[in-house]
């Protein structure tokens, strides 16, 4: 089969390279999937940069495709429509920059035919990482209600634009936070209530004139943190799933830089699958269905073929912050 091999860590010139590799092999509790189209995620930045914990030679975190076979034989039918995400792609066992990839059963979704024949496989690929992170971080981690006030900050990037839909069908009051003032109309036309511009001073400008909010995504990172928990109300949550603003450690010391009776989280998707988060506990049948019935409005940003020239144009525009959304690839043409 065909793959983007990542050659040696650095720029994408260099680092992702288009090779023939051998099929992966069936395994208990995986099932072979033929790549139909895969999503561009910032984690798959730092593995070819070398600057995440762990990485294959065939990166990649997620895809839509077709199973070919599964072990045991009887999982999952071979010609069924499936989504995967994490599991160990692209981390520990090789993810989907391929042709074909192999994934834990348990992290493997069914979509109906219909889905698949209303959506194509351009947009199915823009859901499985960005829709189960942000659902996981609004429903579980923050709990948003219709009704709350909910600041999301970093709400351009693809998952924070996931986060976006979600929480206005949920029919919370969003907030949202840019680097680009000129995004403010794509946000608003969303339902998101007001743009603020994403900076340095944005949070002491906030903290000065008294303004709290019930929930915060946080998906800028450490950079922006420290601010974000002053502007939490008295028993309001923030959750950290993102960094949009690098990988920087962070001196945190909880007397003296967090406010009393705020609820403090991290949520990284790479947990999905395990025994304490079963890609079962998020709907993600159910939000394909949604998008599928017009209820929530997705479409990649940018669509690349497969081949070097086309991931590696991906990771350039992600790189220099210029995606606007989410980026795809689709393996074979539609």
């Amino acid at each position: 089969m065909r793959a983007i091999v990542l050659a040696q860590f650095g720029d994408p010139e260099k680092s992702l390279v288009l090779k023939d590799v051998p099929m992966p092999a069936p395994r208990p509790g995986y099932a072979v999937i033929k790549i139909e189209s895969f999503g561009i995620n910032h984690a798959e930045m730092h593995m070819r940069k070398g600057e995440w914990a762990e990485s294959m030679p065939i990166i990649g975190i997620e895809c839509a495709g077709t199973i070919v076979s599964s072990l045991p034989a009887d999982a999952i039918k071979p010609g069924t429509h499936v989504l995967t995400l994490m599991g160990g792609l692209g981390r520990t066992v090789n993810g989907s920059y391929a042709e074909f990839t192999s994934a834990p059963l348990t992290n493997i979704v069914p979509i109906s035919p219909s889905h698949v024949a209303k959506l194509g496989w351009a947009r199915l690929a823009a859901l499985p990482e960005t829709f189960a992170t942000a659902w996981t971080c609004l429903f579980r981690n923050l709990q948003v209600e219709p009704g709350e006030r909910l600041l999301i900050r970093g709400a351009t990037s693809s998952l924070g634009l996931a986060a976006v839909k979600l929480a206005t069908h949920k029919r919370a009051v969003v907030s949202a936070t840019s680097r680009s003032p000129e995004k403010a109309g794509e946000l608003k036309a969303l339902g998101v209530q007001e743009v603020l511009e994403e900076g340095p001073a944005l949070a002491d400008e906030l903290i000065s004139s008294g303004r709290k909010w019930d929930k915060i995504l946080e998906l800028v990172g450490n950079s922006t943190l420290l601010g974000s928990l002053k502007l939490v109300r008295r028993g309001g949550r923030l959750c950290l799933a993102g960094f949009l603003g690098g990988l920087d450690s962070l001196e945190f010391n909880p007397l003296l830089q967090m406010t009393s009776g705020v609820h403090f989280s991290f949520f990284g998707s790479f947990v999905f699958g395990s025994d304490e988060f079963p890609l079962s506990d998020v709907p993600l049948e159910e939000i394909v269905g949604m998008v599928a019935n017009g209820e929530l409005a997705t479409e990649p940003k940018r669509i690349f073929s497969f081949g070097e020239a086309g991931v590696r144009e991906a990771h350039r525009l992600m790189e220099a912050g210029q995606a606007g959304g989410k980026m795809v690839v689709v393996v074979n043409k539609e």
